[in-house]
Parts: structure tokens; sequence; C-alpha cells
């Protein structure tokens, strides 16, 4: 009923205001024409609906015309899902006639003008903006909030969100973060949103931790200076030299995103709201190891890692190297340390010194004070016995030199 009695009174209205004359529709009285120009924003009614176009009446002496892209912001959408008939829409006039006489209009941007003044608006205030997720790009995410608004990957939650396609159709609350008109460019900001909610509860994490502590979190990101910890809404970073005992060149080699760690609690700033965590502390220190069950003095069995131009590195333990330096590679002078030891020679060297607090260990090649006395005692003995030896011999050899001399048979 109510269908037909909105016919009746399109159709009235249009014979009030126009005749058809040689074929064409001519208003009955020119005055009764709206006057538009381009760039203004009209109002009218959708009469026809094609696959590449929609037509409006908007009260004109013909039929405004929208091509299927001026329709909507969203790209290769079908007509007949954006609009219906009878549907009135808002449309700005791009030209009042083009070549063919025709008028053409586009609904998109006038969506676009009404919604940047909204958008204007939300951002002076500081109003968060909504809409769903019609695109994903590279780079990030197309919302539709009237017009194209852009939502950056980094942007999109708290974490870095790995597959960006799970958000396509979702309707996103997010924070106008910049405008740029002569670019017609919006930047959004989900994140923003989130923070903002989480405020509260990272007010209240913080409160509750303390320098010491022992809590579990889940690695949310990896960087080339650390790894970042979730600790149930609010981030903490373990520095590179904080994540093991040993050195690291990158954090991958110790932890990956998404794993769930132990970690102590080295610094809580609550004014600037970080928090410096350590993963190490947790674990067993392979040096302590070392400290607990060497001497000065003992004998230690290791492997050659590393020469350098003062002496040689040797591993010990797991993470755990000694330096022997130049002076105690050999008793003799050495001019380098390769005329001793090579890179990954297995070596049985001696600890002359432990120093738990520079956690520094030092070795020794060189025999024992006692062992070199020993020595060089065994060596004067065999040096004398050598000596001994050649005139004990003169001795034998002349006393037969003079008995050969006698004539035993005359006396």
């Amino acid at each position: 009923m109510t269908e037909t009695s909105n016919r009746v009174s399109h159709e009235q209205s249009m014979r009030d205001f126009f005749r058809e004359e040689n074929g064409e529709i001519v208003p009955v009285d020119e005055s009764v024409l709206i006057d538009f120009q381009d760039g203004d924003i009209v109002e009218g009614e959708v009469v026809r609906i094609d696959k590449d176009e929609v037509l409006v009446d908007i009260g004109y002496k013909s039929e405004g015309l929208i091509p299927a892209n001026e329709l909507t912001i969203r790209k290769g959408a079908d007509p007949k899902d954006v609009v219906e008939l009878g549907q009135r829409i808002e449309a700005l006039v791009l030209q009042k006639e083009d070549a063919d006489g025709r008028l053409i209009l586009s609904a998109k941007r006038a969506a676009f003008e009404r919604a940047w003044n909204k958008i204007e608006e939300a951002y002076r205030e500081q109003r968060n903006v909504e809409g769903p997720v019609i695109e994903v790009v590279k780079g990030g995410l197309i919302l539709d909030i009237g017009l194209r608004g852009f939502l950056p990957a980094s942007l999109v939650d708290i974490r870095r969100v790995r597959n960006l396609d799970e958000y396509l159709g979702r309707r996103l609350e997010c924070k106008v973060i910049e405008l740029n008109r002569s670019r017609n460019n919006v930047v959004l900001s989900r994140r923003a949103v989130l923070e903002e909610e989480r405020k509260e509860e990272r007010e209240r994490i913080l409160n509750s931790l303390n320098e010491g502590d022992i809590v579990k979190g889940t690695v949310s990101n990896l960087v080339d200076f650390g790894a970042f910890v979730d600790l149930d809404g609010i981030d903490g970073l373990i520095h590179i030299s904080e994540l093991s005992w040993n050195h690291v060149d990158h954090p991958s080699e110790v932890v990956q995103v998404g794993e769930e760690v132990e970690v102590k609690v080295l610094e809580v700033d609550r004014e600037r709201e970080r928090i410096s965590l350590g993963l190490k502390q947790t674990r067993k220190d392979p040096w302590q190891e070392v400290v607990e069950r060497v001497n000065v003095g003992d004998v230690i069995h290791g492997r050659v890692t590393k020469l350098v131009s003062f002496g040689a590195f040797v591993e010990v333990a797991e993470g755990v190297e000694g330096l022997i330096h130049i002076s105690e590679l050999a008793e003799h002078h050495v001019e380098t340390p390769d005329e001793i030891v090579r890179s990954g020679d297995e070596v049985d060297a001696r600890v002359i010194d432990v120093d738990p607090r520079r956690r520094r260990l030092s070795l020794s090649l060189r025999p024992k004070r006692e062992e070199r006395e020993e020595r060089r005692r065994e060596e004067r003995r065999r040096e004398e016995r050598e000596e001994r030896r050649p005139r004990e011999s003169g001795l034998r050899t002349g006393a037969f030199d003079a008995l050969k001399d006698l004539d035993l048979e005359e006396r």
C-alpha cells in the first residue's frame, strides 16, 4: 500500500512539473527547476539501477547519472548491493552537462564531504570513529568511515598482528591520528583506543610490580636490541644483554614470539610506564658453577676458541671462557700465540686466578713453580752426570794405555 501511494505521488509530481514534448521530458515551468552548480550536493530518488550506473531523479530536466565507480568507496561493488529503487540519496554534482548533455553525479564524493566534516570534528574533540574493514592493503587495513580511512598494521592492535585478513568485515573503533585534506588522507589507530581502555589495568600492574619479583609473561615482539614481554596487558623489555649469560647476537637465538617465559623484574619506572626485565637471572649462571667447583692450582680441560695478540681464550664450560695470557703460554718467550696453540686445540690448563666479581678466569700452560724448580734440579743433576762421565771414561782409558806399555815378560 505504501509503495503504491509513493509511486502515485511521484507520478503526480512529475505530471505537475514536466511534460513530454517531441519525445523529450521538458519542464512545464522553467522556474520550478532546482538551481545548482558543479560541486553542489543534491538529493534525489533512485529510479533505475543498472550494472554500470544508477539513475537518480533530483527534480532536474534530466535524471542524474551516477557511474558505478562513483557510487561507493568499496571497490568492485555491485550497485544493487549498495542502493535500492526508491531510496533517497545525496550526490555531488560532477558535471551539470557532459559532452552528451547528461548530469553526472557522485554519491561517494557527497558522502566524503559529509563524512570529512564529521571526521574533522571527531579529530578536534578526540572522539573515536567506527566502521567496517572493507579492504586489506599493503601495510594495513581500509575502513569505511564515510570515506576511506587507513589503519596501519602496526596500529591495529597492541601486539603485532600476523594475519590482517582475519579483520576483513569486522567493525573497529579507532582514533583519528592524522588528517590531510589536500591528499584526502585519514590515518587511524585502533591501538590508541585499546591502550586507553587498558590504562587502568596498566596502572594496576605497574603498582603491583616490584624490583626483584619473578613473573610470567609471553614474548610479544622481537627487536634488534631485545625482546618485549606481555605481562597481562603491559609490555616489559628484556634488553639483549639480559637474555642470556652467554653472548647473544640476536634475541631470536634465545626466545621466540608467543613463547611463555619466566622473568625477573629489574626496574619499574612508573612515571614513564617502563618495565625492565631479565631472563638470564631466572636461569643458572654457568660461570657461577665454574667458580664453585674450580680452585687456583687446579688443572682444567678446555678448547681454544679465539686467539688475540695478548693471548688465547679457552672455553672451559658452556658460555665460560678463561684467558691464557701470552706470557703463560710457554716458559720461553712467545711472539704470537699461534706459535703454541691453534683455535680448536684441546688443552689442559692450570688455573692461576679466579675473579668472581669481574667474572674473569686466568689460565696458564706453564708448569707450577715447584714443578719448574724440580725440573731445573733434575736438569742440573743430568748435566752433572754428563760432566762426570767423560772424566771416568778418560781415567779407565789412561790406565789401560799404561799397562800396555809394560814388558810383562821381562818383569
